[in-house]
Parts: C-alpha cells; structure tokens; sequence
C-alpha cells in the first residue's frame, strides 16, 4: 500500500488563549511586555511555581483547607509583589486617579489593595446583577501597576477607570500588559465585561462619569485561582493510549484525524494502519504535545498526540491502533466516505460530560451501528478548561469515537468567560476551513457524501465576522443536502437571539438550509418549517430548526413555543438521521429507544 502524506498536528497548550476570541486579551501564559521592558514575572509563572511547591508539601486534606492567608505566608516576597503587581499594567502621561471597581460580593478584598495605598470610597457603580465599592489612588505620570483578583474564583473582577487630576489636562493610556487592551469610557450603558457585553452599567457617579475605561472579561479570576481549586480525575492518564478519538478532515473520502492521550513520559509514538484485509502497514510517527490542568492535583501533565492521515481512499475500510514503545491499543476501524448518497449519522444536545449520557451514546450505537459518526451541538462538558470534565467526557463514552467520528461545535460552557475554547482545541482536531483571521477549528465545514455541513462557533466569535464565509460555502455548494450545526437556537421561547436572526437567518432562508441544529436549553424542539421569521405549513419549503438535550432535561410546564412542531421536556435523547439521496428521515428517541418524535424530508 503507497503511504499517503499524513500531518502530525501540534495542539495548543491549555494556557494558550484564543487568538481572537476578544479584542483586547493577550497571551496571559506568557510575557506581555514591550521591547526594552525589564522582566517581571507573570501571574501564571507565580502560579505555576506555587501550585508545584503546594503539591510537593501538602497532602490531598491540606490542599482542600488552604485559604488566602496560608499562601500570603507561603509565597515568597518576591512572588508576593508579582501578585501585587503584574496582574494589571499601564501607563499613564499625567498625574492621575485610578479607580478600581471591586463587587461588594466578593468576600476578601484584594490583598494588595491597601498595602498599595488605595482607599475604599463612598462612591458605587452598579449594573443589573453586581454593585461595585469604589477604590482610588492619585498616581504620577508614568507606570502603573495593579494586582489579582484575589485567589478565589469570584467571576464579576474588579475592572478600572482612570481620570486625570487636572481635568483639563489631556490623558492618554498606555496598555504594558495585557499588551492589547480595550478603552472606553466609563457611563451608564458602557459595558465592562467582554464575555458579557450585555451586561452593561446602570448607575455610575456624576464624578466618575466620562472617565478612561479599562475593560476585563470574568476569566481572568482563574490566573490565580487557588482557594477551593484543587481537582483530581477519576480518569488519569497511564502508558496505554486511551481517550481515542476520530475526526473528520474537510474531505471525508480521503481525511481522517486520529488523535489519543497518554502519561507526559511516553516517547516515540506512532500511528499503525492498513486497509482491511490488507497486508501493507503504514507507520506514522506522532509528536506529542504536553497538556497541562496545574490545578488536577493527579494528572497535572498529559501527552496529546493527533495525525491527520491523508491521501486516503474513498469508500475504504480501514484499521489502525496507536501506540509507543512500552504499550499500543486494541485495533479499531473506520471506514471513508465514498461518494455515495446513503448514509446516517446521531447527533447529540447538551452533554455535559454526564456519566447517563454515557449510557446513551453506548445504546445508540448498538441500536443504529449503520450511523457514520456523531454530531454535536455544544456545551460538551460543564467546564471548559476543567481537563476532568473532559476526562470524563470520553471515559463515559468508551470507545464509541474511536471508530466513528465525533464532530461538534463549542458551546457557553466549552468556550467560557472570555477565555475561548482552548482545552477543547487541544483535544479535538477539527478542519482548518473557517473564516479567515478566525481561530482554526471551532467553525470548519466539512461535506459527507451528498451532504454539507457547516459547523459554526456561536460562542467565541461574532455572528457578522462569520456571515461572509457562511454565504461563500453555502454559494459554492452542491450538496443535496444542508445542515448547519451551532450552539443557541434562534428560535425558541426562552431567550432571543436577534443576531443571529439577523445575520444568519436569511442566508438559512436564501439558500435554502434544510436543518438547523441547536442545543443550549435543555428540551427538544422542532419548528415547522420556517422562512422570512415564519412558519410555514408542515411539508413546505423552508428551514426546520431542531433543539435537543443529551444529559438531563428541563421538565418545565408551560413554556408555549410558536413555532413548535413538536415540543419534548424529557432528557437523555438523541437523534438518528437517515439519508437516501432525496429523502432525509429524522428520529428522537430516548435512552430506551422508544421514538418520540419523527419527520421525513424529501426533494
């Protein structure tokens, strides 16, 4: 067999960020600072060097009890002052006031706050969920320095103004790090939170009104999370490869992406695979990628390791393990698209890296083993940058995806508080399709038989920055069939999402999407047939926006959906389509395989 070129792909780091995702936030594992600026020390290399000592020194029971205080006296002076000062750095060029806005919530002040001569004063700032106590200091011109958070994950952080002493003076601001930082002004409507820009002022101080904004997003009071933070996996890696994964490339008939997990020793890893029956073995070395959860007290480190095999041949079965020196997997087998326009495919809501789910996935395998691979909607696991939840993600699922694909799309709790979706980019390779200037991987398209599908990342990226390229593959396509896979439902009765409506919508309705999927409430829904914000009558033309729950439901009365065609307020479901070239069946089922619901399509 001739050896097809293949790629090893690098994975990001966890503490890698998502490039994009926000306008202002740098790289915070690394060092933001301008040429020519001395060295500090950063928070997260503060963290990093705590977290190491903690885990040599104290055992699980001590971890468990540590608060504010006991890491004051733990860290050394050194480390101290990098917390007090390299959270938070700018430049001013004139003498001015700094305010910082802190929740009244949070239980421990920053401990810095004082120490660095701030004083708390009468002055509030509120919006509709958080009222804020305002703390100032007068500053010369030049730089200024300010602290964490605080070591809980208290999520509204502090975020800061800046006006000048003498009001007639022109000030300007200089961002030292974060290096990229949003300035707005600081009024009633402003928004201070980039992962909730909705949330937005309601009350500011006559005072404090017109001054220099200083914008965060919530994520940032993990960088020194440690109080309450200390997780274990019940999955923890070891020698044998496990947590086997498929995925498509953007060419199903001749890409497949293979991607595992191992302990952060292994070495000289490798991919073995052949066609079925065949005799000629291609060997594919793997280079591993380190993956660290510094607060997973049993498994800091894993090794993530994913090829890309290309040149395959379409409508071929074939079989690979993956391995290294001291241990290799069970053979398993996938089989590429090729050409034809039969097939079926599950697809899955909200998940939740529930262990039930689990017991799902598992059943619908073994009821439609004729399914292809799986789709899914978002909201994957229950925190994002939580590599237990993952753990336990495809614990849960055995080894379904290592013979089927598993392609989905990042929801809110995947890509959360400002963060972006990098332990999921980490640990799903997806194609390198999507808009450009975009993070690779989270919107990607990918055409399976006679069938587009374009997977779309409503969560870390705007709706207009993405409208363009929706448009282009829906142009360009010939596929008999459309899907559009993406985390919030435009229509529902729950929640509007009117940009969504206005940027996506008419491209569904102009070029004739079949079928929307949509998870985030946790209840199924079908719509009639929908066109221009209508529904249409059962049977016509239009666009059928589906809504579904993998792990547990709402089971909420009364809730009146009007576009519904059919509303189910249960959990644990998945959906099993059918394609046969000019007709598309639809099916919901329970855990149990009993059918709650079921529509056909036909062209």
């Amino acid at each position: 067999m001739k050896t097809p070129p293949h790629t090893t792909l690098r994975t990001p780091l966890l503490k890698t960020l998502l490039p994009g995702a926000i306008l202002w936030y740098g790289l915070l594992s690394l060092l933001a600072c301008a040429p020519g600026t001395p060295r500090v020390e950063t928070v997260g290399e503060v963290m990093d060097g705590v977290m190491t000592r903690l885990y040599d020194q104290l055992d699980a029971d001590e971890l468990d009890t540590i608060g504010q205080d006991f890491i004051l006296q733990f860290v050394s002076p050194a480390e101290r002052a990098a917390l007090a000062t390299a959270y938070w750095r700018f430049e001013v060029n004139v003498p001015s006031i700094v305010s910082i806005m802190r929740d009244t919530a949070q239980a421990l002040e920053p401990f810095w706050l004082q120490e660095r001569g701030f004083h708390k004063t009468e002055f509030r700032v509120r919006n509709a969920l958080y009222t804020y106590e305002v703390w100032q200091r007068r500053y010369e011109a030049g730089e200024v320095q300010l602290g964490i958070n605080g070591f809980d994950r208290h999520r509204p952080v502090y975020f800061v103004a800046i006006a000048p002493v003498d009001t007639a003076a022109r000030l300007q601001v200089t961002p030292r790090y974060p290096t990229s930082q949003h300035i707005g002004v600081l009024e009633r409507g402003a928004f201070t939170y980039h992962d909730w820009d909705g949330l937005v002022l309601s009350s500011v101080p006559d005072a404090l009104n017109g001054a220099a904004l200083l914008t965060t997003i919530r994520g940032r009071a993990r960088e020194a999370h440690v109080v309450g933070a200390i997780r274990s996996t019940d999955f923890p890696s070891s020698a044998q490869p496990d947590q086997i994964t498929l995925t498509f490339g953007a060419d199903a008939q001749r890409e497949m992406t293979i991607q595992w997990r191992g302990a952060p020793s292994l070495k000289d890893a490798w991919v073995k695979y052949w066609t079925k029956h065949g005799t000629d073995t291609a060997v594919i070395p793997a280079d591993g990628t380190l993956l660290e959860d510094r607060l997973l007290a049993n498994d800091r480190y894993v090794s993530r390791y994913a090829v890309r095999l290309q040149g395959l041949e379409p409508g071929t079965a074939y079989e690979y393990m993956v391995g290294h020196e001291d241990a290799v997997s069970t053979v398993s087998g996938f089989t590429t698209a090729g050409g034809e326009k039969r097939f079926a495919f599950t697809w899955f809501g909200d998940i939740h890296n529930d262990k039930q789910w689990g017991d799902v996935v598992q059943a619908a395998e073994a009821r439609h083993p004729e399914s292809t691979f799986y789709l899914q909607a978002g909201d994957l696991v229950n925190t994002g940058l939580h590599r237990d939840d993952w753990d336990k993600l495809f614990g849960y699922a055995g080894d379904v995806f290592g013979s089927k694909p598993f392609m989905a799309v990042p929801g809110n709790h995947d890509s959360q508080d400002g963060l972006g979706a990098s332990m999921y980019r980490s640990l799903l390779g997806y194609p390198d399709n999507g808009p450009t200037g975009l993070a690779p991987g989270l919107t990607y398209a990918f055409r399976y038989e006679n069938a587009l599908f374009l997977m779309i990342d409503a969560v870390s990226f705007d709706t207009k920055a993405q409208r363009e390229w929706i448009e282009q593959r829906l142009a360009a396509s010939d596929a008999t069939w459309t899907f559009a896979v993406f985390h919030f439902p435009p229509y529902t009765a729950e929640e509007p999402y009117p940009d969504i409506e206005r940027e996506w919508v008419p491209l569904f309705d102009r070029y004739g999407v079949d079928v929307v999927v949509n998870g985030h409430f946790h209840y199924y829904l079908r719509t009639r047939p929908m066109k221009g914000g209508k529904a249409m009558p059962d049977g016509a033309e239009g666009t059928i926006y589906l809504m579904s729950v993998g792990t547990k439901g709402k089971n909420e009365d009364g809730l009146v959906e009007p576009h519904a065609a059919k509303v189910i307020k249960t959990g644990y479901l998945y959906q099993h389509v059918r394609i046969d070239g000019n007709t598309l069946s639809h099916t919901c089922l329970d855990r149990s395989g009993q059918v709650l619901d079921y529509f056909e399509r036909r062209k």
